[in-house]
């Protein structure tokens, strides 16, 4: 056989505030990876005294570079220092998991989620807008460029990225049995009602909770909107007059259960990279709404109802179609995301490797 493949991959993100999707998905593929004889998965961060806050401790052995964010990102951007290899030693490629390039001498693979701090840099902070806009200008030389979504690709391609050096690798989702037990368990914990919305994500302005809590509010049927969740930046949603309960960070053990308890689950974000929450919800049956031409209604694939995310009666209205008869759309959902797994995100992500080091 072979030596193993061996393979740089970042994970400072995991360290970050909300380390949030991109976060999750980056450490399921290194697991999937690390479990494979012809991989050998290296991972990379700063200089970190403690350990991510679960759910985000990687597993996979990570090795330290001198320096820790902001820093680290800040040499990265300016002069490409320090390389990887510092910490890992000769490798055969270089994974960036997220769009601010590593430095280093291996053949460079980078993923970028996103591009809406171009498209809406009032959504972001400046600092973040500044040092995100560096670090994409450097994923022009990437070698390869994975994306989540046709819809990023899109918008590379868009930016001046080559098209042929693009490559769409969707995100995979867990297919978690849940009982009964497990939902009543969940709903005891958190207090849940018997029916509600669902919303989960990091609370932050392009996820667009303003116009989900104003939506909720104009439904005849009046059911609570329940939105789980890490703060973000930016300020809650207004509620007056809504029955809207904030249930902040929920265990990785909860959110099964949870998605499966959901009525309907509705997720009208702006613009997305691929909207992992939608998939997710969907394995689990939920009726889901979502945004019409973002990255989610890819993910959907025609199993969910779309709506504009610019229009508060326009999300009225898809969740009064969806809680109508929230039935059909499960049955739609739970076969869509049938369709992806982690192992298949894992399988594409090693073919890109492949390919810069032919």
């Amino acid at each position: 056989m072979p030596e193993p493949l061996r393979v740089a991959y970042t994970l400072e993100q995991c360290w970050h505030d909300v380390p949030g999707g991109t976060s999750a998905a980056a450490l399921r593929v290194a697991s999937e990876l690390d479990a494979r004889p012809d991989v050998d998965i290296v991972g990379v961060a700063g200089r970190h005294r403690r350990a991510p806050a679960p759910p985000y401790e990687p597993t996979v052995p990570v090795r330290q570079l001198p320096i820790a964010r902001p820093l680290l990102y800040e040499a990265w951007n300016r002069w490409g220092l320090p390389r990887v290899e510092r910490a890992t030693g000769p490798v055969d490629v270089c994974h960036s998991t997220t769009a601010i390039p590593a430095g280093t001498r291996a053949p460079q693979v980078v993923t970028v989620h996103d591009v809406a701090f171009v498209h809406a840099p009032e959504r972001f902070s400046r600092h973040g807008v500044r040092v995100m806009s560096a670090g994409l200008e450097r994923c022009r030389a990437a070698d390869l460029v994975i994306c989540p979504s046709a819809v990023t690709a899109a918008d590379l391609a868009e930016l001046g990225f080559d098209p042929s050096r693009l490559r769409v690798v969707p995100w995979g989702v867990d297919q978690i049995d849940v009982d009964l037990g497990d939902i009543e368990r969940v709903r005891v914990a958190h207090r849940l009602p018997d029916r509600f919305v669902l919303f989960v994500g990091t609370v932050e302005p392009r996820k667009n909770l303003d116009r989900l809590a104003a939506a909720v509010g104009r439904l005849d049927d009046r059911i609570p909107l329940v939105v789980a969740g890490a703060t973000g930046w930016g300020s809650a949603p207004s509620t007056v007059g809504l029955d809207c309960r904030f249930l902040g960070f929920v265990p990785q053990a909860d959110l099964a259960p949870l998605y499966s308890a959901a009525t309907v689950f509705a997720y009208p974000s702006i613009e997305e990279g691929f909207g992992l929450p939608v998939l997710e919800a969907m394995s689990h049956g939920a009726a889901v709404v979502t945004s019409r031409g973002t990255a989610t209604e890819e993910v959907a694939g025609g199993a969910a109802v779309l709506i504009d995310p610019s229009d508060v009666d326009s999300i009225a209205d898809g969740l009064t179609l969806a809680l109508a008869d929230p039935a059909p759309w499960s049955t739609l959902a739970k076969a869509r995301a049938a369709g992806f797994s982690w192992v298949a995100t894992a399988e594409a992500t090693l073919a890109v490797y492949r390919e810069v080091v032919r």
